[in-house]
């Protein structure tokens, strides 16, 4: 689910859109899921994704990029600046909430 990445690390995503609600949780260790309300057209709904995780793990929107997936629901995220250990501990934290 977490991997290193040159500039900090990358999350593999599993991603729903359109959504009752906003939410953070993981099902198993292969992807974070991460569910929002934004429909699924012309990218509002990865803007959503990158506000979400931004907000719920503690980053700047500036800090969460997509580096793949952005039509498919499989996605990978970066999350610059942080190691590791760091994001599995701001992950743990997040989907507690």
């Amino acid at each position: 689910m977490i991997e290193p990445h040159g500039q900090g690390v990358a999350v593999h995503v599993k991603a729903h859109a359109g959504a009752r609600r906003n939410r953070v949780f993981r099902r198993d260790d292969r992807a974070l899921h991460v569910e929002v309300t934004q429909a699924p057209e012309r990218g509002k709904a990865n803007a959503a994704i990158v506000e979400l995780l931004a907000d719920r793990l503690g980053l700047k929107r500036s800090q969460v990029t997509l580096l793949s997936g952005e039509t498919a629901a499989q996605k990978r995220f970066l999350l610059a600046g942080l190691s590791v250990e760091d994001a599995a501990a701001r992950i743990d934290a997040a989907c507690a909430k």
